[in-house]
Protein backbone atom coordinates (compact mmCIF):
# COMPACT_ATOMS: atom_id res chain seq x y z
CA UNK A 1 0.00 0.00 0.00
CA UNK A 2 2.75 2.46 0.90
CA UNK A 3 4.52 1.82 -2.42
CA UNK A 4 1.28 2.42 -4.31
CA UNK A 5 0.81 5.76 -2.55
CA UNK A 6 4.40 6.81 -3.22
CA UNK A 7 4.19 5.85 -6.90
CA UNK A 8 0.91 7.70 -7.36
CA UNK A 9 1.89 10.96 -5.69
CA UNK A 10 4.14 13.81 -6.67
CA UNK A 11 4.70 16.98 -4.71
CA UNK A 12 3.19 20.25 -5.88
CA UNK A 13 3.94 23.55 -4.29
CA UNK A 14 2.10 24.18 -1.03
CA UNK A 15 0.25 20.86 -0.82
CA UNK A 16 -1.98 20.39 2.21
CA UNK A 17 -1.19 16.67 2.45
CA UNK A 18 2.26 15.12 2.05
CA UNK A 19 2.79 11.52 0.98
CA UNK A 20 3.34 10.67 4.65
CA UNK A 21 0.06 12.36 5.58
CA UNK A 22 -1.79 10.29 3.02
CA UNK A 23 -0.15 7.06 4.13
CA UNK A 24 -1.01 7.81 7.76
CA UNK A 25 -4.59 8.51 6.74
CA UNK A 26 -5.18 5.69 4.26
CA UNK A 27 -3.20 2.70 5.57
CA UNK A 28 -5.10 2.45 8.91
CA UNK A 29 -8.36 2.82 6.97
CA UNK A 30 -7.37 -0.08 4.72
CA UNK A 31 -6.46 -2.21 7.75
CA UNK A 32 -9.78 -1.28 9.36
CA UNK A 33 -11.76 -2.16 6.23
CA UNK A 34 -9.88 -5.45 5.90
CA UNK A 35 -10.89 -6.30 9.46
CA UNK A 36 -14.52 -5.43 8.73
CA UNK A 37 -14.35 -7.50 5.55
CA UNK A 38 -12.81 -10.48 7.32
CA UNK A 39 -15.41 -10.44 10.06
CA UNK A 40 -18.17 -10.31 7.44
CA UNK A 41 -16.62 -13.29 5.70
CA UNK A 42 -16.14 -15.17 8.97
CA UNK A 43 -19.77 -14.47 9.91
CA UNK A 44 -20.90 -15.93 6.60
CA UNK A 45 -18.54 -18.92 6.82
CA UNK A 46 -19.55 -19.77 10.38
CA UNK A 47 -23.27 -19.42 9.80
CA UNK A 48 -22.96 -21.56 6.65
CA UNK A 49 -22.37 -24.51 8.97
CA UNK A 50 -25.90 -23.96 10.31
CA UNK A 51 -27.31 -24.69 6.83
CA UNK A 52 -28.21 -22.83 3.64
CA UNK A 53 -31.43 -21.54 5.21
CA UNK A 54 -29.36 -19.79 7.87
CA UNK A 55 -26.87 -18.27 5.43
CA UNK A 56 -29.74 -17.15 3.20
CA UNK A 57 -31.52 -15.52 6.15
CA UNK A 58 -28.40 -13.60 7.18
CA UNK A 59 -27.76 -12.47 3.59
CA UNK A 60 -31.34 -11.24 3.17
CA UNK A 61 -31.47 -9.36 6.47
CA UNK A 62 -28.08 -7.80 5.85
CA UNK A 63 -29.57 -6.11 2.79
CA UNK A 64 -32.26 -4.50 4.99
CA UNK A 65 -29.74 -3.68 7.71
CA UNK A 66 -27.48 -2.04 5.14
CA UNK A 67 -30.36 0.23 4.16
CA UNK A 68 -30.53 1.68 7.67
CA UNK A 69 -26.77 1.54 8.20
CA UNK A 70 -26.46 3.68 5.06
CA UNK A 71 -28.67 6.33 6.67
CA UNK A 72 -26.43 6.36 9.75
CA UNK A 73 -23.35 6.55 7.53
CA UNK A 74 -24.90 9.49 5.66
CA UNK A 75 -25.26 11.42 8.91
CA UNK A 76 -21.64 10.63 9.78
CA UNK A 77 -20.51 11.72 6.32
CA UNK A 78 -22.43 14.97 6.65
CA UNK A 79 -20.67 15.64 9.94
CA UNK A 80 -17.30 14.65 8.50
CA UNK A 81 -17.66 17.12 5.63
CA UNK A 82 -18.52 19.97 8.00
CA UNK A 83 -15.80 19.11 10.53
CA UNK A 84 -13.20 18.70 7.76
CA UNK A 85 -14.06 22.02 6.15
CA UNK A 86 -13.86 23.81 9.51
CA UNK A 87 -10.47 22.17 10.11
CA UNK A 88 -9.33 23.33 6.67
CA UNK A 89 -10.41 26.89 7.50
CA UNK A 90 -8.60 26.71 10.90
CA UNK A 91 -11.86 27.24 12.82
CA UNK A 92 -11.34 24.68 15.62
CA UNK A 93 -14.13 26.08 17.83
CA UNK A 94 -16.84 25.41 15.25
CA UNK A 95 -15.14 22.13 14.33
CA UNK A 96 -15.54 20.96 17.94
CA UNK A 97 -19.13 22.21 18.08
CA UNK A 98 -20.04 20.43 14.84
CA UNK A 99 -18.41 17.23 16.14
CA UNK A 100 -20.47 17.41 19.34
CA UNK A 101 -23.68 18.00 17.43
CA UNK A 102 -22.83 15.09 15.15
CA UNK A 103 -22.57 12.74 18.14
CA UNK A 104 -25.97 13.85 19.38
CA UNK A 105 -27.66 13.64 15.98
CA UNK A 106 -26.24 10.26 14.95
CA UNK A 107 -27.11 8.61 18.27
CA UNK A 108 -30.66 9.96 18.23
CA UNK A 109 -31.29 8.86 14.66
CA UNK A 110 -29.89 5.41 15.46
CA UNK A 111 -32.36 5.12 18.33
CA UNK A 112 -35.27 6.18 16.12
CA UNK A 113 -34.30 3.66 13.42
CA UNK A 114 -34.01 0.87 15.99
CA UNK A 115 -37.48 1.63 17.33
CA UNK A 116 -38.94 1.71 13.81
CA UNK A 117 -37.33 -1.63 12.93
CA UNK A 118 -38.52 -3.24 16.16
CA UNK A 119 -42.12 -2.24 15.50
CA UNK A 120 -42.17 -3.12 11.79
CA UNK A 121 -39.67 -6.00 11.80
CA UNK A 122 -41.98 -8.76 10.58
CA UNK A 123 -44.02 -6.62 8.15
CA UNK A 124 -40.78 -5.54 6.46
CA UNK A 125 -39.53 -9.11 6.17
CA UNK A 126 -42.81 -10.31 4.69
CA UNK A 127 -42.96 -7.31 2.33
CA UNK A 128 -39.50 -7.86 0.88
CA UNK A 129 -39.06 -11.61 1.26
CA UNK A 130 -42.53 -13.06 1.62
CA UNK A 131 -41.82 -15.75 -0.98
CA UNK A 132 -38.91 -17.40 0.86
CA UNK A 133 -39.20 -20.78 2.55
CA UNK A 134 -40.38 -20.87 6.22
CA UNK A 135 -36.98 -21.86 7.65
CA UNK A 136 -35.33 -18.97 5.80
CA UNK A 137 -37.94 -16.54 7.15
CA UNK A 138 -37.35 -17.80 10.70
CA UNK A 139 -33.61 -17.20 10.31
CA UNK A 140 -34.37 -13.69 8.98
CA UNK A 141 -36.60 -12.87 11.97
CA UNK A 142 -34.04 -14.01 14.54
CA UNK A 143 -31.08 -12.25 12.95
CA UNK A 144 -32.99 -9.00 12.43
CA UNK A 145 -34.21 -8.86 16.05
CA UNK A 146 -30.71 -8.80 17.52
CA UNK A 147 -28.99 -6.64 14.89
CA UNK A 148 -31.60 -3.87 14.97
CA UNK A 149 -30.80 -3.33 18.66
CA UNK A 150 -27.26 -2.31 17.67
CA UNK A 151 -28.29 0.72 15.55
CA UNK A 152 -28.05 3.37 18.33
CA UNK A 153 -24.55 2.14 19.19
CA UNK A 154 -23.57 2.01 15.53
CA UNK A 155 -24.76 5.59 15.06
CA UNK A 156 -22.57 6.73 17.95
CA UNK A 157 -19.61 4.71 16.69
CA UNK A 158 -19.93 6.09 13.14
CA UNK A 159 -20.01 9.64 14.49
CA UNK A 160 -16.88 9.09 16.55
CA UNK A 161 -15.09 7.40 13.66
CA UNK A 162 -15.98 10.28 11.33
CA UNK A 163 -14.57 12.78 13.82
CA UNK A 164 -11.23 10.96 14.12
CA UNK A 165 -11.00 10.56 10.33
CA UNK A 166 -11.56 14.29 9.93
CA UNK A 167 -8.61 14.83 12.30
CA UNK A 168 -6.56 12.30 10.25
CA UNK A 169 -6.33 10.08 13.34
CA UNK A 170 -7.40 6.91 11.56
CA UNK A 171 -5.10 4.81 13.74
CA UNK A 172 -7.65 5.34 16.55
CA UNK A 173 -10.52 3.92 14.53
CA UNK A 174 -8.30 1.06 13.35
CA UNK A 175 -7.48 0.00 16.93
CA UNK A 176 -11.10 0.19 18.06
CA UNK A 177 -12.14 -1.78 14.99
CA UNK A 178 -9.62 -4.46 15.94
CA UNK A 179 -11.15 -4.71 19.40
CA UNK A 180 -14.67 -4.92 17.99
CA UNK A 181 -13.72 -7.58 15.47
CA UNK A 182 -11.93 -9.72 18.06
CA UNK A 183 -15.09 -9.64 20.17
CA UNK A 184 -17.13 -10.53 17.11
CA UNK A 185 -14.98 -13.46 16.02
CA UNK A 186 -14.73 -15.00 19.50
CA UNK A 187 -18.45 -14.49 20.03
CA UNK A 188 -19.26 -16.08 16.67
CA UNK A 189 -17.23 -19.16 17.50
CA UNK A 190 -18.87 -19.55 20.89
CA UNK A 191 -22.37 -18.89 19.57
CA UNK A 192 -22.22 -21.11 16.49
CA UNK A 193 -19.92 -23.99 17.39
CA UNK A 194 -20.13 -24.26 21.18
CA UNK A 195 -23.67 -23.12 21.93
CA UNK A 196 -25.16 -24.13 18.54
CA UNK A 197 -27.30 -20.97 18.41
CA UNK A 198 -27.40 -20.70 14.60
CA UNK A 199 -28.00 -17.17 13.30
CA UNK A 200 -28.37 -15.83 16.85
CA UNK A 201 -24.81 -16.98 17.44
CA UNK A 202 -23.51 -14.42 14.94
CA UNK A 203 -26.09 -11.70 15.66
CA UNK A 204 -25.48 -11.34 19.41
CA UNK A 205 -21.70 -10.81 19.07
CA UNK A 206 -22.42 -8.11 16.47
CA UNK A 207 -24.61 -6.29 18.98
CA UNK A 208 -22.05 -6.67 21.76
CA UNK A 209 -19.10 -5.51 19.64
CA UNK A 210 -20.93 -2.37 18.48
CA UNK A 211 -21.94 -1.55 22.04
CA UNK A 212 -18.36 -1.76 23.32
CA UNK A 213 -16.92 0.02 20.27
CA UNK A 214 -19.33 2.95 20.62
CA UNK A 215 -18.46 3.43 24.31
CA UNK A 216 -14.72 3.35 23.64
CA UNK A 217 -14.79 5.78 20.73
CA UNK A 218 -17.09 8.23 22.52
CA UNK A 219 -14.78 8.36 25.54
CA UNK A 220 -11.82 9.05 23.25
CA UNK A 221 -13.60 11.89 21.42
CA UNK A 222 -14.01 13.73 24.74
CA UNK A 223 -10.30 13.68 25.62
CA UNK A 224 -8.68 17.05 26.18
CA UNK A 225 -5.62 18.17 24.26
CA UNK A 226 -6.63 16.96 20.79
CA UNK A 227 -7.45 19.31 17.87
CA UNK A 228 -11.17 18.55 18.00
CA UNK A 229 -12.89 17.70 21.28
CA UNK A 230 -16.47 16.58 21.82
CA UNK A 231 -17.90 18.51 24.78
CA UNK A 232 -20.73 17.08 26.86
CA UNK A 233 -22.53 20.43 27.19
CA UNK A 234 -22.53 20.74 23.37
CA UNK A 235 -23.74 17.15 22.93
CA UNK A 236 -26.79 17.77 25.13
CA UNK A 237 -27.67 21.11 23.54
CA UNK A 238 -29.35 22.16 20.32
CA UNK A 239 -27.60 24.41 17.79
CA UNK A 240 -29.96 24.64 14.81
CA UNK A 241 -27.47 26.42 12.53
CA UNK A 242 -24.86 23.73 13.00
CA UNK A 243 -27.40 20.92 12.78
CA UNK A 244 -28.64 22.54 9.58
CA UNK A 245 -25.15 22.53 8.05
CA UNK A 246 -24.68 18.85 8.88
CA UNK A 247 -28.07 17.85 7.53
CA UNK A 248 -27.73 19.90 4.34
CA UNK A 249 -25.05 17.34 3.50
CA UNK A 250 -26.52 14.36 5.34
CA UNK A 251 -30.10 14.52 4.02
CA UNK A 252 -29.35 14.46 0.27
CA UNK A 253 -26.60 11.92 0.93
CA UNK A 254 -28.96 9.85 3.06
CA UNK A 255 -31.72 10.01 0.44
CA UNK A 256 -29.30 9.00 -2.30
CA UNK A 257 -27.61 6.16 -0.45
CA UNK A 258 -30.78 5.12 1.34
CA UNK A 259 -32.68 4.75 -1.93
CA UNK A 260 -29.63 3.06 -3.41
CA UNK A 261 -29.71 0.48 -0.62
CA UNK A 262 -33.51 0.22 -0.89
CA UNK A 263 -32.97 -0.58 -4.55
CA UNK A 264 -30.51 -3.30 -3.53
CA UNK A 265 -33.08 -4.67 -1.07
CA UNK A 266 -35.71 -4.72 -3.80
CA UNK A 267 -33.21 -6.38 -6.12
CA UNK A 268 -32.51 -8.94 -3.40
CA UNK A 269 -36.25 -9.58 -3.20
CA UNK A 270 -36.04 -10.38 -6.91
CA UNK A 271 -33.13 -12.73 -6.18
CA UNK A 272 -35.31 -14.37 -3.50
CA UNK A 273 -37.60 -15.50 -6.32
CA UNK A 274 -34.82 -17.61 -7.84
CA UNK A 275 -34.48 -20.19 -5.03
CA UNK A 276 -32.25 -20.92 -2.05
CA UNK A 277 -29.12 -21.79 -4.08
CA UNK A 278 -29.10 -18.45 -5.89
CA UNK A 279 -29.84 -16.58 -2.66
CA UNK A 280 -26.94 -18.34 -0.94
CA UNK A 281 -24.60 -17.73 -3.91
CA UNK A 282 -25.55 -14.05 -3.81
CA UNK A 283 -24.69 -13.89 -0.09
CA UNK A 284 -21.37 -15.71 -0.44
CA UNK A 285 -20.39 -13.58 -3.43
CA UNK A 286 -21.21 -10.35 -1.62
CA UNK A 287 -19.01 -11.35 1.31
CA UNK A 288 -16.02 -12.19 -0.92
CA UNK A 289 -16.49 -9.27 -3.31
CA UNK A 290 -15.37 -6.87 -0.59
CA UNK A 291 -11.79 -8.12 -1.02
CA UNK A 292 -11.29 -6.52 -4.43
CA UNK A 293 -12.79 -3.17 -3.41
CA UNK A 294 -11.37 -2.85 0.11
CA UNK A 295 -9.01 -0.03 -0.92
CA UNK A 296 -11.75 1.78 -2.85
CA UNK A 297 -13.91 1.63 0.27
CA UNK A 298 -11.05 3.06 2.34
CA UNK A 299 -10.47 5.85 -0.20
CA UNK A 300 -14.19 6.65 0.00
CA UNK A 301 -13.64 7.56 3.65
CA UNK A 302 -10.28 9.29 3.16
CA UNK A 303 -11.39 11.43 0.25
CA UNK A 304 -14.04 13.15 2.38
CA UNK A 305 -11.35 14.34 4.80
CA UNK A 306 -8.88 15.35 2.08
CA UNK A 307 -11.26 17.14 -0.28
CA UNK A 308 -13.23 18.64 2.62
CA UNK A 309 -10.12 20.24 4.09
CA UNK A 310 -9.03 21.50 0.67
CA UNK A 311 -12.39 23.17 0.08
CA UNK A 312 -12.38 24.62 3.60
CA UNK A 313 -8.96 26.14 2.88
CA UNK A 314 -10.21 27.52 -0.48
CA UNK A 315 -7.73 25.29 -2.32
CA UNK A 316 -9.92 24.09 -5.20
CA UNK A 317 -7.00 23.08 -7.40
CA UNK A 318 -5.65 20.88 -4.65
CA UNK A 319 -9.09 19.30 -4.29
CA UNK A 320 -8.85 18.24 -7.96
CA UNK A 321 -5.23 17.15 -7.56
CA UNK A 322 -5.92 14.89 -4.58
CA UNK A 323 -9.07 13.46 -6.16
CA UNK A 324 -7.04 12.28 -9.16
CA UNK A 325 -4.28 10.99 -6.90
CA UNK A 326 -6.57 8.98 -4.64
CA UNK A 327 -8.50 7.53 -7.55
CA UNK A 328 -5.25 6.38 -9.15
CA UNK A 329 -4.45 4.50 -5.94
CA UNK A 330 -7.92 2.90 -6.12
CA UNK A 331 -7.48 1.73 -9.71
CA UNK A 332 -4.06 0.20 -9.07
CA UNK A 333 -5.11 -1.51 -5.84
CA UNK A 334 -8.41 -2.83 -7.25
CA UNK A 335 -6.61 -4.38 -10.21
CA UNK A 336 -4.01 -6.08 -8.01
CA UNK A 337 -6.55 -7.33 -5.47
CA UNK A 338 -8.89 -8.64 -8.18
CA UNK A 339 -6.05 -10.65 -9.68
CA UNK A 340 -5.24 -12.03 -6.22
CA UNK A 341 -8.87 -13.07 -5.71
CA UNK A 342 -8.96 -14.81 -9.09
CA UNK A 343 -5.92 -16.87 -8.12
CA UNK A 344 -7.17 -17.72 -4.63
CA UNK A 345 -10.87 -18.12 -5.45
CA UNK A 346 -11.06 -21.94 -5.30
CA UNK A 347 -9.43 -21.88 -1.87
CA UNK A 348 -11.73 -19.09 -0.66
CA UNK A 349 -14.90 -20.83 -1.79
CA UNK A 350 -13.79 -24.08 -0.16
CA UNK A 351 -14.10 -22.30 3.19
CA UNK A 352 -17.90 -22.33 2.81
CA UNK A 353 -20.16 -25.30 3.36
CA UNK A 354 -22.44 -25.13 0.29
CA UNK A 355 -23.80 -27.22 -2.55
CA UNK A 356 -22.07 -27.67 -5.90
CA UNK A 357 -24.65 -25.50 -7.66
CA UNK A 358 -24.14 -22.66 -5.17
CA UNK A 359 -20.35 -23.00 -5.53
CA UNK A 360 -20.51 -22.70 -9.32
CA UNK A 361 -22.81 -19.67 -9.21
CA UNK A 362 -20.69 -17.86 -6.61
CA UNK A 363 -17.50 -18.52 -8.60
CA UNK A 364 -18.90 -16.93 -11.77
CA UNK A 365 -20.48 -13.99 -9.93
CA UNK A 366 -17.23 -13.07 -8.19
CA UNK A 367 -15.24 -13.15 -11.44
CA UNK A 368 -17.85 -10.95 -13.11
CA UNK A 369 -17.94 -8.50 -10.19
CA UNK A 370 -14.18 -8.02 -10.12
CA UNK A 371 -13.98 -7.24 -13.83
CA UNK A 372 -16.61 -4.53 -13.34
CA UNK A 373 -14.87 -3.26 -10.19
CA UNK A 374 -11.57 -2.75 -12.02
CA UNK A 375 -13.31 -0.72 -14.73
CA UNK A 376 -15.98 1.24 -12.89
CA UNK A 377 -15.85 1.18 -9.08
CA UNK A 378 -13.53 4.18 -8.45
CA UNK A 379 -15.40 6.50 -10.84
CA UNK A 380 -18.75 5.30 -9.51
CA UNK A 381 -17.95 5.77 -5.79
CA UNK A 382 -14.64 7.60 -5.12
CA UNK A 383 -15.53 10.38 -7.53
CA UNK A 384 -19.00 10.69 -6.02
CA UNK A 385 -17.57 11.15 -2.52
CA UNK A 386 -15.10 13.80 -3.73
CA UNK A 387 -17.95 15.78 -5.29
CA UNK A 388 -20.03 15.25 -2.14
CA UNK A 389 -17.19 16.41 0.14
CA UNK A 390 -17.14 19.73 -1.69
CA UNK A 391 -20.82 20.23 -0.84
CA UNK A 392 -22.30 19.35 -4.26
CA UNK A 393 -24.68 16.83 -2.72
CA UNK A 394 -27.84 17.43 -4.75
CA UNK A 395 -26.14 16.40 -7.98
CA UNK A 396 -24.86 13.15 -6.50
CA UNK A 397 -28.29 12.54 -4.99
CA UNK A 398 -30.18 12.82 -8.27
CA UNK A 399 -27.62 10.78 -10.17
CA UNK A 400 -27.80 8.06 -7.54
CA UNK A 401 -31.61 7.98 -7.51
CA UNK A 402 -32.05 7.93 -11.29
CA UNK A 403 -29.33 5.35 -11.84
CA UNK A 404 -30.80 3.11 -9.16
CA UNK A 405 -34.31 3.26 -10.63
CA UNK A 406 -33.33 2.92 -14.29
CA UNK A 407 -30.43 0.50 -14.07
CA UNK A 408 -30.07 -1.24 -10.70
CA UNK A 409 -33.79 -1.97 -10.28
CA UNK A 410 -35.29 -1.66 -13.77
CA UNK A 411 -32.60 -3.69 -15.52
CA UNK A 412 -32.57 -6.29 -12.72
CA UNK A 413 -36.24 -7.01 -13.40
CA UNK A 414 -35.76 -6.88 -17.18
CA UNK A 415 -32.66 -9.08 -17.32
CA UNK A 416 -33.35 -11.33 -14.33
CA UNK A 417 -37.08 -12.00 -14.62
CA UNK A 418 -38.40 -10.94 -18.04
CA UNK A 419 -35.42 -12.26 -20.00
CA UNK A 420 -34.92 -15.19 -17.61
CA UNK A 421 -31.22 -14.64 -16.82
CA UNK A 422 -31.80 -15.13 -13.09
CA UNK A 423 -28.98 -14.05 -10.77
CA UNK A 424 -26.72 -13.27 -13.74
CA UNK A 425 -29.24 -10.73 -14.99
CA UNK A 426 -29.33 -9.04 -11.59
CA UNK A 427 -25.55 -8.67 -11.53
CA UNK A 428 -25.51 -7.38 -15.13
CA UNK A 429 -27.91 -4.67 -13.94
CA UNK A 430 -25.41 -3.78 -11.21
CA UNK A 431 -22.79 -3.19 -13.90
CA UNK A 432 -25.20 -0.97 -15.83
CA UNK A 433 -25.78 1.05 -12.65
CA UNK A 434 -22.05 1.56 -12.09
CA UNK A 435 -21.57 2.60 -15.71
CA UNK A 436 -24.37 5.16 -15.54
CA UNK A 437 -23.03 6.64 -12.31
CA UNK A 438 -19.48 6.76 -13.65
CA UNK A 439 -20.47 8.67 -16.79
CA UNK A 440 -22.50 11.22 -14.81
CA UNK A 441 -19.79 11.84 -12.19
CA UNK A 442 -16.97 12.13 -14.73
CA UNK A 443 -19.00 14.75 -16.61
CA UNK A 444 -19.59 16.71 -13.38
CA UNK A 445 -15.94 16.48 -12.33
CA UNK A 446 -14.65 17.71 -15.68
CA UNK A 447 -17.12 20.61 -15.72
CA UNK A 448 -15.63 22.02 -12.49
CA UNK A 449 -19.08 22.98 -11.19
CA UNK A 450 -18.63 20.85 -8.07
CA UNK A 451 -15.81 23.17 -6.91
CA UNK A 452 -18.19 26.13 -6.63
CA UNK A 453 -19.88 24.69 -3.54
CA UNK A 454 -18.92 25.11 0.12
CA UNK A 455 -20.75 23.71 3.13
CA UNK A 456 -19.63 26.25 5.78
Amino acid sequence: MENVINQSTSKIKGTLFSNTDLRNLIVPLVVEQILVMLVGMIDTIMVSFAGEAAISGVALVDMINNLFITVLSAVATGGAVIVSQYIGSKNTENASLSASQLVMSASLIGLIIAAFCFIFRMPMLHLFYGSVEPDVMQACATYFLFTLCSFPFLGLYNAGAAIFRSMQKTNITMIISMIMNIINIIGNYIGVFLLHMGVAGVAIPTLLSRLIGSILIFILTTRKGQPIQVRMNSVFSWHPDMIGRIFRIAVPNGIENGLFMLGKVLVTSIVAMFGTSQIAANGVSNSLNTIAIVVVTSINLAIVTVVGQCIGANEQEQAKYYTKKLMKISYIATTLLSMLVWIALPLLLDLYDMSGETYHLAYNLILFHNILAILLHPTSFNLANAIRAAGDVKYTMWVGILSMILFRLGCAWLFGVVMGWGIYGVWTAMGADWLGRSIAFVIRYRSGKWLRFKAI
